[in-house]
This record gives C-alpha cells, sequence and structure tokens, in this order.
C-alpha cells in the first residue's frame, strides 16, 4: 500500500480506478441536445429529443444491439456493457454523424458522498494525465449540495494541483479541461468530448426531393438538409448513361449511410437524355440552360407529389453559372408553384468545397465526370418568361410525362442489391487465385484504420473515388478484384470500369 494517498487506502473502488485504469467498466456518453432544440416549448422539445432517443437506438444497435439510450430531457445518455477499442471508435463514429447532437462526451457515472469523495474519483481517472501539463476543471451542478459550483471547481482543481506537482492550474487555454457534471447524487466524468453535427434530429421537418448530380454543390445542399432534420430523398436526372447512375448512387448512398441511416429513402432516377436532344434541336441557344432547368424542375415536382413530398432542393447558388442570376432563377421557379429550397444560394464555391471536404464527399465529387447536358455558346443571363415559354412551345411535352413514367424509384438500402444485379457481367469470388491482386477501394481513412492482408496476396489502396482515373495506369495484364467493406461500392465501380471496356476486374466478397 505504500506510495497510495492515505484516502485511498479506504476506498477499494477508488484504489481499483486507480491502479486498474484499464478495468473493462461501461461504456457510456452524455448527449447534448442543438441549442436550438434546447430553447423550444416543452412539447417541442420532448417531440424532438424523442426522436433523437429513436435514432440514437436505431443505429447504434448496429454497434452493439444492447445498447441502452436513457432520456433525460435536456440531455441523453447512451450506454453500452461492450468497452473495446474497437466498439468505442464505432460509437463516437456514428455519434458524429446524427443530426440532433451538438456535442457528445465519454463519460463514467457514480455515487459520490461529498465533495471530498468527488475530488478522489477524479484524481484517480486524471493523475497520470495532468503530469506538466496546465488544466482547469469546470463543474456544473443540478440540485441540493453543500457546496456551489464555484467551490467545487476550488476544491478540485486545488487538490490536483497538490498531488500533482508538474501541474499547473491556468483558467484560459489549459492543456486540459476537466468537465464534471454533479445532477442530485450522481457525479458525471466527462473524459473526452466531440463535436457533433448540430441541427435537428430526423425527420422532426418533414420530407424534401434533393437534385442530385453528384457534384460538390448538390451534394452539401443534400447534407445541409439532412442537418437541418429533413429527411431527404435524392432525385437524379440521368445525362451520361450507366457509368454516371453508378456513381451518382455513391454519392447518395454515401450521404444516406454517413449521416441518415436511421431512416429509409428513396432514390429516383429519370432518363433525361430525350429531352436534352428535343431542347438541343428544338429551343434557342441562348436560352437552352434555363429551360432545361425549367424541365427538371417541372419533373421534381411531380416526382415530389407522387412520393407526397411538398418541397424541392437544389444546389443553386447565386451566380455561380449564368444560369443561376436572379432574373434566370425567377423565371425557373415560374413552372411550379411548389416550395423549393436553395440552402447554397449565398455560398462561395470555396465555401461549398470546404463543406464538401469535412463531410467527406469532396474526393468523390472532384471524380465526377460533368455532364453538363446542354451548353449555350451564348447563355442569356436575363431570360424574359415570354421568350422562354415561346420557345418552350416548340418542344414535345409529352416527353416529360414519358421519362417521368419511366422513372426508377429505388429503395436506397437496396442500392447493395441492385447493383449486385446490374453487375452480372462482373464475376464477384470468395477465393483467389495465388498470382490474384486485389484492388483495395476503401476511403483512405478505412484502410489507415483496417489495413487488408489476404493470405499473402498483393493489395493496392486505390480509393473508389481515383479508381475510374487511374485504373489505366495498372499493369493491363493482370486481373484485378476489388474489395471493399460491404460490397456496394467495388460492384459499383466494377460495372463502372466495364463501362469504359476494362474487362480484368472482378469484386472480391470474403466469406464471412
Amino acid at each position: 500500500m505504500l506510495g497510495v494517498p492515505l484516502a485511498l487506502r479506504y476506498n477499494p473502488r477508488h484504489f481499483l480506478a486507480l491502479l486498474l485504469p484499464s478495468l473493462n467498466v461501461m461504456l457510456e456518453f452524455i448527449i447534448k441536445l442543438h441549442p436550438e432544440i434546447s430553447i423550444k416549448s416543452k412539447s417541442v422539445r420532448k417531440r424532438q429529443t424523442k426522436l433523437l432517443e429513436r435514432n440514437l437506438k436505431t443505429i447504434l444497435a448496429q454497434v452493439d444491439p444492447d445498447v441502452v439510450i436513457t432520456n433525460r430531457f435536456d440531455h441523453l445518455t447512451v450506454s453500452s456493457v461492450i468497452n473495446t477499442p474497437a466498439t468505442r471508435s464505432k460509437m463516437i463514429e456514428r455519434l458524429t454523424c446524427i443530426p440532433g447532437i451538438v456535442t457528445f462526451s465519454e463519460m463514467r457515472t457514480s455515487d459520490f458522498a461529498d465533495l471530498h469523495d468527488i475530488y478522489l474519483q477524479v484524481l484517480a481517472v486524471y493523475q497520470a494525465q495532468l503530469v506538466n501539463k496546465t488544466f482547469c476543471v469546470r463543474v456544473r451542478r443540478q440540485g441540493t449540495h453543500s457546496f456551489s459550483s464555484i467551490e467545487a471547481e476550488r476544491y478540485i482543481g486545488g487538490g490536483l494541483n497538490q498531488q500533482v506537482a508538474s501541474a499547473t492550474v491556468q483558467l484560459k487555454q489549459p492543456d486540459m479541461v476537466i468537465k464534471l457534471e454533479i445532477k442530485q447524487d450522481k457525479l458525471l466524468l466527462l473524459s473526452e468530448s466531440f463535436r457533433g453535427m448540430g441541427g435537428f434530429p430526423l425527420p422532426s421537418q418533414s420530407d424534401v426531393l434533393s437534385l442530385i448530380s453528384g457534384g460538390y454543390d448538390s451534394a452539401v445542399a443534400s447534407y445541409l438538409m439532412i442537418r437541418k432534420g429533413l429527411r431527404t430523398h435524392y432525385l437524379f436526372f440521368n445525362l451520361g448513361g450507366a457509368a454516371h447512375e453508378a456513381g451518382v448512387r455513391e454519392m447518395a448512398f454515401y450521404l444516406w449511410q454517413k449521416y441518415s441511416l436511421s431512416h429509409r429513402v428513396k432514390f429516383v432516377s429519370v432518363d433525361f437524355a430525350p429531352l436534352v436532344n428535343n431542347i438541343l434541336e428544338q429551343v434557342d441557344n441562348g436560352v437552352m440552360g434555363v429551360i432545361l432547368k425549367r424541365m427538371m424542375l417541372r419533373a421534381a415536382s411531380q416526382v415530389a407529389h407522387n412520393l407526397g413530398i411538398k418541397a424541392v432542393v437544389t444546389g443553386e447558388s447565386i451566380g455561380q453559372v449564368s444560369s443561376q442570376t436572379i432574373a434566370n432563377l425567377a423565371v425557373i421557379d415560374r413552372v411550379t408553384p411548389d416550395l423549393v429550397l436553395r440552402p447554397l444560394i449565398y455560398h462561395d464555391k470555396q465555401d461549398i468545397i470546404d463543406i464538401a471536404r469535412q463531410i467527406g464527399v469532396e474526393e468523390l465529387a472532384k471524380s465526377m465526370p460533368e455532364y453538363c447536358g446542354v451548353i449555350s455558346k451564348k447563355p442569356t443571363v436575363n431570360a424574359v418568361l415570354s421568350d422562354v415559354e415561346q420557345n418552350e412551345h416548340k418542344l414535345d411535352m409529352s416527353l416529360l410525362d414519358q421519362v417521368i413514367s419511366a422513372a426508377k424509384v429505388l429503395d436506397i438500402r437496396t442500392i447493395d442489391y441492385q447493383a449486385e444485379q446490374e453487375a452480372h457481367v462482373v464475376t464477384q469470388r470468395s477465393d483467389l487465385a495465388e498470382n490474384a491482386v486485389i484492388l483495395d477501394i476503401r476511403s483512405p481513412e478505412e484502410t489507415e484504420q483496417s489495413p487488408f492482408t489476404e493470405n499473402g496476396l498483393p493489395v493496392i489502396e486505390l480509393p473508389f473515388f481515383r479508381l475510374a482515373s487511374q485504373f489505366a495506369t495498372l499493369d493491363p495484364d493482370q486481373h484485378y478484384y476489388c474489395y471493399c467493406s460491404k460490397g456496394v461500392m467495388s460492384r459499383l465501380q466494377a460495372v463502372l470500369l466495364h463501362e469504359q471496356g476494362y474487362t480484368n476486374v472482378s469484386v472480391y466478397r470474403p466469406v464471412s
């Protein structure tokens, strides 16, 4: 017992916590609501927290089927008995991508006898971490106690400062902030904090239909709608064939799986090539872009009505391209009485790219081919409604009904199955020859966290968003097997490569 503080010798629980920091205790997180939820009326806040509670259970149950979510009205807690590094990492990854959470912290919950008991528990956790560090203690307290929050901060901070000689109290910009919450007779010790998405939980703000092209703008616009608590469905106007659709499906699937996994959404694909051809043949060059946007908005409005959705989302930003002037947008919007949301309307392009990087879609958007549909030599920036309508009279409007009727409406969860059906020309193997080469097409973050090896076979790490552009640099006499964790990306990319004429590629799916 030598070297152990006197007070700890008579408290076995604290003694074990000090000597056995790796003891497998319950994994717990405290979830803080986005401030805009906290200021709502009691009934609205109750509804919002109920939605968030349900979403947390749905998503985190995939990490731990027995996860416990507790709703405390002004915050929620997550508890799991599976306290392993892998589970902790997956929990944190999921929690950072669930709308409605502004911050969350890993915590330990315990009883306490008095203020000195709280100090001893904090010391047991933080003593080793405080060596040669500046620190401060922050306490939030609820209930009736014999001490105030400031008194608790001073007592605990002073005790830590005395116990750890190399540590220094520093109230502004310290190396460490020790956060405690005292709620009635419970101590919540917050060991590490993380930023969440913020916003509102899904689907607190109804449904929207987002026009997605696979580029920066539509991806970021979709993300911002998800963050606002809008269940976001996707509408894709196909101008580039199967390869184009495969890439856009990847983008939509990524956004859904990463940020709105708690709810089913639709992915709708409309073959717009017949309408584009009609526009190219019939209308004046200068108004082609405006008319194409009007036709897309007409189609989007009809698809939204068919799905019972009351608003459409676009990635348009003022002045970014010629069709996105105030005059042109006003003419475009005249084709529908429905609400058109433009979350990027004032954003600069660099702002949009920065958000794309932050949410993990920059590389995929960068690699997406441009399919402009129509390119005017001298596009108008000041469209006149009467001129536009006169040109539209030349079009075969029955084509619009035809392409909408032929639209493919998919449950985004079945993209895995759909990709498998469309990849019938792509061989899928669970066993490989000795001379096989595996292409690990996962993102760099995934490969870094979990490097893939397979019986000594060569593995080339080539992220899916670079595969189309860099596959041609590989040895054409070698056969390659695409690998990803779920098999969705690998099948879509294999289809894309086959579309480009590369037949020396298959899909590798290890036996689970």
